[in-house]
Formats: structure tokens, sequence, C-alpha cells
């Protein structure tokens, strides 16, 4: 009798078929679907050219005498390896010296931009005050300034702190500062953290849980894939930046690479000069391949939410 009270299930609507340039039915075609794989190859190839061949290149360069170098560009080390470019950049140009002063640089504009990027988001995203709205239209307001524009203010400021009065040129403190206010990291944290699920945060208050061990111990323990991204922009973008630290810090003992290459390279052969640039790029390569997966993966939020 209860089987027969069943009440009868509906039959599923067909899903509709995805929509392209080429149609299902073509895609099963021997000649079709040879040629999209061939288009697709040939793209592919083009892409690892055109993003990898400069950096192989400079691999390449960066052990191949300059001669070499000059007769044929492209030519796979036709006089052998030299290997003793590496060491000669490393002892002529003082690359040592000024790559400890790019990875104070970094990790000084790391840990601010970290800094601000997390607690700007996590006030406008999670704690929600009342003039939130204004604060974060504010901050992206920011956004439409070019920062050509702020570079006589902002000097201006690095020369003498408002209310302390101290000047912090010739100091890290001018570049990390100044890189710490990004409104770009904070639009990336605080659009993260809107999608957080908020039964944990409701969950967390209930327990007693406070604005700070609920930042600590449940935001940012569910946000590492966003941490990972934001931490490969800032450290490659302070890596690569020049005009900036060019003007605040003058003195050559506190430059970084990306500042002192330029000025010493008159002074160098091509292969040692093409070498300390190989040398200046590993360390955001790793960097890359290390965060990498956290671009990809959402695994930052596996386990939040259980039932």
């Amino acid at each position: 009798m209860a089987a027969n009270n069943r009440t009868p299930t509906r039959p599923r609507a067909p899903q509709p078929a995805e929509r392209g340039i080429v149609s299902s039915h073509d895609r099963r075609r021997p000649s079709v679907r040879g040629s999209l794989g061939a288009l697709q190859g040939g793209l592919l190839i083009a892409l690892v050219v055109v993003g990898l061949g400069p950096i192989l290149w400079l691999a390449k360069a960066a052990v191949t005498p300059t001669q070499e170098t000059l007769r044929q560009p492209l030519g796979l080390f036709p006089t052998g390896i030299d290997w003793a470019n590496l060491a000669t950049a490393w002892t002529r140009a003082e690359i040592d010296h000024y790559f400890v002063n790019t990875l104070i640089v970094a990790a000084g504009a790391w840990f601010f931009q970290i800094l601000v990027a997390t607690t700007g988001g996590y006030v406008l995203s999670v704690l929600r005050p009342r003039y939130g709205n204004v604060i974060f239209a504010l901050v992206l307001a920011t956004l439409f300034v070019p920062s050509v524009v702020l570079l006589v203010p902002l000097y201006l400021t690095i020369l003498d702190v408002p209310i302390v009065h101290v000047s912090l040129l010739n100091t890290f403190w001018a570049v990390w500062l100044p890189m710490g206010a990004s409104a770009f990291n904070v639009l990336l944290v605080k659009r993260f953290f809107d999608g957080l699920p908020r039964e944990i945060f409701e969950a967390a208050r209930v327990d007693g849980a406070g604005p700070f061990r609920l930042l600590w111990s449940i935001v940012l323990p569910m946000s590492k894939p966003i941490l990972g991204v934001v931490s490969v922009f800032a450290v490659i973008a302070a890596w690569k930046d020049y005009l900036w630290p060019m003007l605040v810090l003058p003195d050559p003992a506190n430059q970084p690479l990306s500042v002192r290459l330029p000025a010493i390279a008159p002074y160098l052969e091509l292969d040692v000069f093409l070498a300390a640039l190989a040398i200046s790029t590993v360390l955001p390569i790793a960097l890359f391949l290390a965060f990498q997966r956290l671009f990809l993966s959402g695994a930052g939020l596996g386990g939040a939410v259980k039932g």
C-alpha cells in the first residue's frame, strides 16, 4: 500500500549542451579534431616561447661568453658553458650585498602589505562598521589616482613625516610604509573574506571569541589561498620596483638589485651583467613556483563547514 502511495518522480530535464564555435557533432569528425589539436598545440608552443623564451635565453646567456652571445645570440652553447660568469657577477658586482638589501626591502614590503590588507579586509568584510561602505569607496577611489601623481607629495612626506617630524630618507622605512598602503590588496582580501561562511563567525562569537581571536584563529587559517596570492604580488612588486627605491635610497649601500644593477651596467662585461640579472630573477621564480597551487586551489576552505 505504501509503495502505491509514492509520488511519481519526474524525469530530469536534459541538460543543455555546451555551445561553442565548433559543435559537438563536428568535433567527432577526424579532420576537425585534428585541426583543433594542431591549433591548440600551436597556441601552446607560442605561449611557451613568448612566456619562457626570454627567461631561458637569459639563463643561457648568463653562462655564455660575451663574444659568443654577440656573434650567435640564439646559439646553444657553441663553445661550451662558462660557469665563471656567475661567480664573477657575485663578487665583482657585489650581488651578495645588494641581494640582501633586496631581501630586506621585499620582506618589509610583504609584512606591511599583508598587515594592511588582512586587517583592512577583515574590518570591511567581517566586522562591517557603520561607515564601512564609505571607507571602502574611498579606498577604491585611490585606485584611479596615477602613482606618478603621488610621487612629489609622498616624497615630501618622507622628507618630513607629519607629527613626528623625522626624515625617513635613506632608510628602508621609506620603501616599506608606502608599499603597505595597497588598495588593490585590500580589495582582493575583502572579496575573499566576503565568500567565507558566516556561520563560522557566528559560532565563534557565541563561543566567546573577540574580534582579534576571530581574526587570528578563524579567518586567517581559512585564508591561505588569498594570503599566498597577496604574498607573491607583494614580493614581486617590491623586487622589481625601480623608481621609488631610487628616489628614497640615494646611498648605494642601501639600494636593492633593481636600482643598483642598471647603475653598474656600464662598468661590467655583457656576460657578467647578464649573469647578475639571472641571479636576481632566481628568487621571484622560486617564489611563484612555491605558491602557484594557491592561485588555483581553494584548499583554505577545506573543512570549514561540516554537515
